[in-house]
């Protein structure tokens, strides 16, 4: 992709749109793309920021790793400059510690918007919040020296930045249980059998594999992928015969707007 001006550059996090197609950069690689709520908030604008013409959001980190976690930082008492610590947030009210996890976890839910497709280019390592933001986009394309890992109870924590649920969706219950509960590495040939990878290249061949990839997820009508994501989406939530019937519904609008009538 050719050099653009970005839309957004703060924070460790840099937003370029060309044509259909943003890139979302982690720009810290000193420090593997560590993370931090600035970085979360930035982020969050970045998926605000989108405009409507974008179908295809690419993900990655520069450097060595995609991101190496949650800033160590956050749990000095010190802190970030500007920012409660953790430990402040600790001895707030249950009230107040719920609304800031969950502006949080803003940065991570608006990736499986329906409008749009996330490929989360992952290589080296992906660690607790890292790992959490590789799951929040769609698609997976990895590196085959990617490190996947889920190490936030072994600090005592739980995973908190909406990685349980795409995670169970991917590998199921037993598995995710094993992986965060444990903390250990998911290597590349692992994460594309059990289902966290849609894809392995050498790491050489990444950015080629993620064009790859967007060219083809570019090449069908955008309504009709709106429609299948949505219908995927659901299918979890639904009986066999809702599905059926979601199934339908969509045919039919799909149909009626090929044919030019409207509802």
């Amino acid at each position: 992709m050719a050099s653009l001006d970005p839309v957004l550059d703060k924070d460790g996090v840099q937003l370029t749109v060309e044509d259909a197609v943003a890139t979302v950069t982690l720009a810290n690689p000193a420090k593997r793309n560590a993370q931090s709520p600035a970085l979360w908030r930035a982020l969050t604008e970045a998926g605000k920021a989108l405009p409507g013409s974008v179908r295809v959001v690419v993900l990655r980190g520069e450097g060595k790793s995609f991101s190496a976690g949650l800033d160590r930082q956050a749990f000095t008492p010190e802190g970030f400059d500007g920012e409660p610590s953790f430990l402040d947030l600790a001895r707030g009210s249950d009230a107040d510690l719920d609304a800031e996890i969950a502006a949080y976890q803003e940065a991570f839910t608006w990736w499986r918007r329906a409008d749009i497709i996330s490929i989360a280019a992952v290589q080296g390592h992906a660690i607790g919040a890292g790992f959490q933001l590789a799951l929040a986009c769609d698609l997976r394309v990895v590196a085959e020296d990617v490190q996947f890992a889920m190490r936030e109870t072994s600090l005592g924590l739980v995973p908190d930045l909406t990685g349980t649920h795409p995670l169970t969706g991917l590998v199921g219950y037993a598995r995710a249980l094993e992986i965060c509960a444990t903390g250990r590495f998911v290597h590349a040939a692992e994460a594309e059998r059990i289902g966290l990878a849609n894809l392995v290249v050498p790491g050489d061949e990444l950015d080629g594999a993620v064009r790859d990839l967007t060219a083809a997820l570019l090449a069908a009508p955008r309504d009709a992928v709106i429609e299948t994501k949505a219908l995927l989406q659901g299918a979890s939530d639904r009986t066999y015969e809702q599905q059926r019937s979601a199934e339908r519904a969509a045919q039919g609008r799909r149909l009626r707007d090929l044919a030019g009538i409207s509802d």
